[in-house]
């Protein structure tokens, strides 16, 4: 979830810090972004010189897929990587809707972030409410719309065809709702198993607060009374179940519970606008403070998995049950799992949020030590 309000409120950016490389091989780790937006994880991956990026996907999520791929492009634009391809995917969720969203609300409560079906905050905090826009609403970005355009294919067609063409050393990174994955998967039986790694922001587990981040705790707050409900995939909880039974080579998972213990604040906003280029230091000045980083923890395992300080290999699925458990995350240890397809994966529990912090500001000086294209 991710990059998320940031990336609809204002485009926004990150940093990344190497404490070591993350893979014995020099070759840098091939990597393809699926996600619903542009912004600080993006950006860490973007700039660092451990990976290539080869590829940004978009879907519907915290805003509509249209939208999501002109802020994709503008991005790249301000990053100065017009080499890297975009590809629209999935407007719309598998099963779910709006219609299904506001009958689910009726039944059974609010729901804390709803994303493009977002109109207004259940109750009042500090951080604004993005604007309301429809699937098929023309976008007009307010830093300006991209020059650049989408390489016209298909998103789960794109990712068939790069892990075909190769085949085990794409790193999929996803931080928006699976439907993507989930439609390459049914087209392409061998997709998930070509996927040198998947790590995907979504899920929940039990977050708690975080007692000197008050911030992050308007967010986990949520997870109070509802701890196995995430955005990401309360979004699609179909698309998020057909991921958890596919055949990944290597699953991991980054839950919302280590997020509760980061956040964005305004020194590190400060930091990484200093460490950046001068264009790219702007863009990350205009952020809007006061968020956990989500979707930046799964960057940053990817650049450094060594900043996890906990983690477990479970069985993991989602509720696909229209009742009050709807997209819920499910999870087993070792011979409790039902065993209907569900794998295991990786699951991070917490993580160094110093050593985060570093990162994203070493990988924006990264990218300022780059040389000009």
């Amino acid at each position: 979830m991710a990059r998320f309000l940031r990336a609809i409120l204002a485009l926004c950016g990150i940093v990344a810090l190497s404490f070591g490389p993350a893979h014995a091989d020099t070759a840098k780790r091939k990597v393809i972004i699926d996600d619903e937006g542009f912004g600080l994880m993006h950006l860490m991956l973007l700039e660092s010189s451990q990976v290539d990026v080869v590829g940004i996907t978009t879907v519907s999520g915290n805003t509509w897929a249209n939208r999501a791929t002109a802020m994709a492009l503008r991005g790249l634009e301000i990053a100065q990587r017009p080499d890297v391809p975009v590809a629209e995917g999935a407007t719309y969720p598998l099963l779910n809707s709006e219609v299904l969203t506001d009958r689910w609300e009726a039944l059974y409560g609010k729901l804390t972030w709803k994303g493009a079906w977002m109109k207004q905050w259940v109750e009042p905090t500090q951080q604004s409410t993005p604007a309301y826009f429809g699937p098929a609403d023309p976008v007009n970005l307010p830093e300006g719309n991209p020059k650049l355009k989408a390489s016209g294919e298909i998103a789960a067609n794109f990712l068939i065809r790069m892990v075909r063409k190769y085949p085990g050393q794409i790193t999929i990174v996803a931080c928006g709702p699976l439907t993507n994955l989930a439609l390459a998967q049914r087209l392409d039986p061998q997709f998930a198993s070509l996927v040198g790694e998947l790590v995907y922001m979504g899920g929940s587990l039990n977050p708690h607060r975080a007692l000197d981040n008050v911030s992050a705790e308007q967010f986990a707050r949520e997870f109070a009374n509802s701890p196995r409900r995430e955005f990401n995939a309360r979004f699609d909880p179909e698309a998020a179940s057909i991921v958890s039974r596919s055949p990944w080579r290597k699953l991991t998972v980054i839950p919302v519970d280590p997020s509760t213990a980061t956040q964005l604040t305004p020194d590190l906003i400060a930091r990484m606008s200093k460490a950046a280029a001068p264009d790219l230091g702007k863009f990350i000045a205009a952020m809007e403070p006061g968020f956990p980083l989500w979707d930046e923890i799964a960057a940053g395992y990817v650049l450094d998995p060594g900043m996890t300080t906990d983690a477990e290999d479970l069985y993991v699925d989602y509720d696909t049950q229209f009742g009050p458990a709807y997209g819920d995350m499910l999870s087993w240890r070792e011979h409790y799992q039902p065993g209907i397809g569900e794998r295991k994966a990786h699951v991070v529990r917490a993580i160094d949020a110093g050593r985060l912090g570093a990162l994203m500001v070493e990988t924006m000086a990264e990218g300022a030590r780059r040389p000009s294209p």
